[in-house]
């Protein structure tokens, strides 16, 4: 019979729903069970692409005898991550302060009243590396809750205490992070930087989208050709490896090891999201025919493979098809030849670095493209056909569910994939998808100004969004505006950044992840530093930024200063975990600048105007669009007073609260958007 999360609307709680173990969903009534039969809860957090997520559940909780223990010795909570990251982040730094490391799927014993006392992340069903038992664990700590209750909970309180303790962040400096800072920021990149493979440390070696953010801002400021190196030579290791898919567009999470040959298969959104962007920037940077190809089957992929019926964007495919890690991505040369013939066959093997011996598991290989092959032609003819074989190969799982903050990661860079590359239909997607979270995600408690962090099938869930939700939604809102001049995503966009300020603030500057209203935990998160996504400070730092080049309102500007305060310190210590808030950094350095474009939309000098201000290099550019006589009430204040010159359309710069001239003439306009400062 299916347990308690048979109700659940989490597609991997619902993969849990039919396991002998009583899961339930992480609340009170749980944490009143275990009170009530005293009892420790056990807290089992995963997400549903995860590889080691799978392991475990079959090896231990679809097997009724591991299920029976875990049902008599304790009340089992099963947790989405991705649905509750406040929950996971606690709780992760239980697991990382007691153990050393982190993962998932993450394991941690509770008491009844939350705190935890023991904690770990994969447990094998037999003694293996070191490792106790799954069963092993669950009786050992069973039996020590029976007979020493006492120490148990006097251990959890210290525990609890020396979290709530470490969550307090030292004091920010005075100030964003000066130019001397982001010089030593991008010194220390440069010590950490792999010469031989690209990237930054050894395996398994994780795509570093924030930090070649930063080093593509860094270098659009200052013209520091190593920092556009970094990025370039990273961008092509990447794109050239196992880690992308060579077949159908999109990265996979991270390479397994350190020269981007095999992948963890699954293939998250934010990644594409965030990676997406970067190229988008590198090709904006240099022209990069291997950029414009990336970013073309990336957006292809976003489209094809994760867009809902609703128009957002699903969370990820799975590591895993039909149990089996990577299967449907891997060949052999025989396949090869199968789909292609002897000729072709052959060709693609060599061009794919397939081997005999294979580069994956039981002699299958990865796909590589380690250099563009010679023949266009005979290239797209056999990318076709492979990648139309694979469709017919058994695919992994999707998990539909809609994250707020990983669409407005999306949407951002769909709009300015769109606008760069001059495809209407990735823009119009973005459209759709920003449409899905103003409708269902701010609508779904009759307030405008936060955000509910997931839905599915078009109804939105019941947690409340966290920090990154509202600023990374309001993020790509204020991409999309910069590239529609549809004000309605601007208003909202300062609706989100106004509920930030409200709600969010820790009193010294900065922002915690979970607002003031949210539920209680352990202690209230709040971590500056990125992980696989912007950190929420950074990424409200953007935003309020943004808006006060917008605005003008001193307010966001001394917001967003005081929240990139912490960076100073990161920026000279840990530059490889601060890449978003060092490349906001970099923006609030430039200025940012700000550009107003104004005419009639028809006008081809309107629209090459406008052309030349999205292109523009200049770290964290603002612009606004506008027709010459639009009245529109929810126009940002950059818009006025900007009128024609001449009866032509003009485009006004300005930097620093100083303006320039109008200008009617785009080479004008590109050359005050790309000068180093």
């Amino acid at each position: 019979m299916p347990n308690r999360l048979a109700q659940s609307a989490s597609p991997y709680l619902l993969q849990h729903k039919d396991n002998p173990v009583d899961w339930q969903e992480w609340g009170d009534e749980a944490f009143a069970e275990a009170k009530r039969r005293d009892v420790p809860v056990l807290l089992s957090v995963g997400y549903a692409a995860c590889h080691w997520c799978h392991v475990m559940a079959h090896e231990s909780f679809e097997d009724p005898q591991t299920a029976a223990l875990m049902n008599e010795l304790f009340v089992n909570i099963k947790v989405d991550r991705e649905e509750r990251p406040d929950v996971d982040a606690v709780y992760m730094e239980a697991v990382q302060a007691m153990t050393g490391q982190g993962g998932w799927p993450m394991t941690a014993i509770l008491t009844p009243g939350g705190q935890p006392f023991y904690a770990g992340t994969y447990f094998p069903p037999r003694p293996r590396h070191g490792l106790p038992s799954f069963t092993q664990v669950l009786t050992a700590v069973g039996q020590t809750w029976r007979t020493r209750q006492g120490e148990v909970l006097a251990a959890a309180a210290d525990i609890a205490g020396r979290l709530a303790d470490r969550s307090q962040l030292a004091a920010p400096s005075e100030g964003p992070p000066t130019q001397d800072d982001l010089q030593e920021a991008t010194a220390g990149l440069e010590r950490m930087f792999d010469p031989a493979n690209a990237g930054f440390g050894g395996a398994p070696k994780f795509p570093p989208s924030m930090v070649l953010e930063y080093l593509l801002r860094h270098h659009a400021r200052t013209g520091s050709a190593r920092a556009l190196d970094m990025v370039s030579q990273t961008c092509e290791a990447m794109a050239r490896g196992g880690m992308y898919d060579q077949l159908g567009g999109g990265f996979a999470r991270y390479s397994v090891d350190d020269a981007w040959v095999v992948p963890h298969f699954e293939k998250m959104l934010y990644d594409n999201a965030l990676l997406l962007r970067v190229y988008v920037h590198w090709w904006r940077a240099t022209g990069a025919a291997l950029a414009e190809r990336v970013v073309a089957e990336t957006a292809a992929f976003l489209l094809r493979d994760l867009r809902t019926p609703q128009g957002g964007f699903a969370s990820a495919l799975d590591a895993d098809t039909e149990g089996v890690e990577g299967s449907t991505y891997v060949w052999t040369r025989d396949e090869l030849v199968d789909v292609l013939g002897e000729d072709d066959g052959a060709w693609a093997a060599d061009i794919f670095s397939v081997t005999a011996s294979g580069t994956f598991e039981h002699g299958r290989s990865v796909l590589q493209l380690r250099q563009d092959p010679h023949d266009p032609d005979r290239w797209a003819r056999v990318q076709g056909l492979l990648f139309a074989a694979r469709s017919s190969r058994a695919q992994p799982g999707r998990d539909d569910k809609v994250v707020a903050a990983w669409n407005g990661l999306a949407i951002a860079a769909l709009a300015e994939a769109g606008a760069l590359f001059e495809r209407k239909d990735w823009i119009d997607a973005a459209e759709r998808a920003a449409a899905l979270l103003v409708d269902v995600h701010l609508d779904a408690d009759g307030r405008k100004d936060r955000v509910v962090r997931v839905s599915k099938d078009g109804v939105a869930g019941r947690h409340a969004g966290v920090l990154e939700d509202q600023a990374d939604v309001a993020e790509g809102l204020l991409t999309l505006y910069a590239v529609t001049g549809n004000t309605r995503w601007i208003a909202t966009a300062r609706l989100l950044a106004d509920a930030i300020l409200e709600h969010f603030p820790d009193g010294r500057g900065g922002f915690y992840d979970t607002p003031d209203d949210a539920e209680t935990l352990l202690h209230r998160p709040q971590d500056p530093t990125d992980n696989a996504t912007p950190s929420g400070p950074a990424a409200a730092a953007g935003v309020l930024l943004t808006l006060a080049a917008y605005t003008g309102l001193a307010r966001y500007r001394e917001a967003a200063e005081a929240a990139l305060a912490v960076y100073s310190g990161l920026a000279r210590r840990h530059p490889r975990f601060a890449g978003w808030g060092l490349a906001v950094s970099e923006a609030a350095a430039d200025g940012p600048r700000e550009v107003a474009v104004v005419g009639d939309r028809a006008d081809p000098a309107w629209q090459q105007l406008r052309r030349v201000a999205l292109a523009g290099t200049a770290p964290g550019l603002v612009v606004a669009l506008a027709a010459a006589d639009s009245g529109d009430p929810a126009a940002p204040e950059l818009l006025a007073g900007r009128g024609l010159v001449r009866g032509r359309a003009a485009a006004y710069v300005c930097r620093g609260f100083v303006c320039r001239l109008p200008t009617t003439d785009p080479a004008e306009l590109a050359r005050s958007l790309t000068t180093y400062s």
